[in-house]
């Protein structure tokens, strides 16, 4: 298992949570943290970072990645009531940054590109601002996506 590291962002966060905002920290779990994403335009966009520093599902150990697994469908089902996507596209790669973090990715009948991996229109905002501000404005302000997240998972 990699051990943490200081350059880590993800072990950053993990280490100064009471610093993070209510717009950014959606829920607490107790092998994750859920983090509001930030294309908002994907309305209820996540991540679910692993508490513990793995490059690798496999390198969790058993019943961690078990919890790690329900907790990201208690996420994905609170996603889905709140916002009620037409699908959800789950990623886990870590090529950035190697520490176990899954992308859940609404999608809706409105994108555009709904039949193409979401990666494709986010490398287009890399590159062009103002794709990049429509990615990242969602129909609603991220504190009130939050709140809907939130009194989800509280059920």
């Amino acid at each position: 298992m990699v051990m943490p590291s200081a350059e880590c962002p993800f072990c950053l966060k993990l280490a100064h949570l009471d610093s993070l905002s209510r717009e950014e920290l959606v829920w607490q779990f107790p092998h994750s943290i859920a983090l509001l994403g930030p294309w908002q335009y994907y309305l209820g966009y996540c991540i679910l970072v692993a508490r513990r520093h793995a490059g690798e599902l496999n390198q969790l150990p058993e019943n961690e990645r078990i919890a790690y697994f329900k907790e990201m469908c208690l996420l994905a089902q609170a996603i889905e009531a709140a916002f009620h996507p037409r699908k959800l596209n789950y990623e886990l790669l870590g090529n950035q940054v190697p520490h176990l973090h899954w992308h859940l990715f609404p999608r809706y009948d409105h994108d555009p590109d709904v039949l193409k991996p979401v990666w494709l229109t986010l490398d287009r905002a890399e590159r062009n601002e103002t794709e990049r501000q429509r990615l990242q404005t969602g129909p609603l302000e991220r504190v009130e996506i939050g709140q809907r997240l939130r009194n989800q998972l509280t059920l």
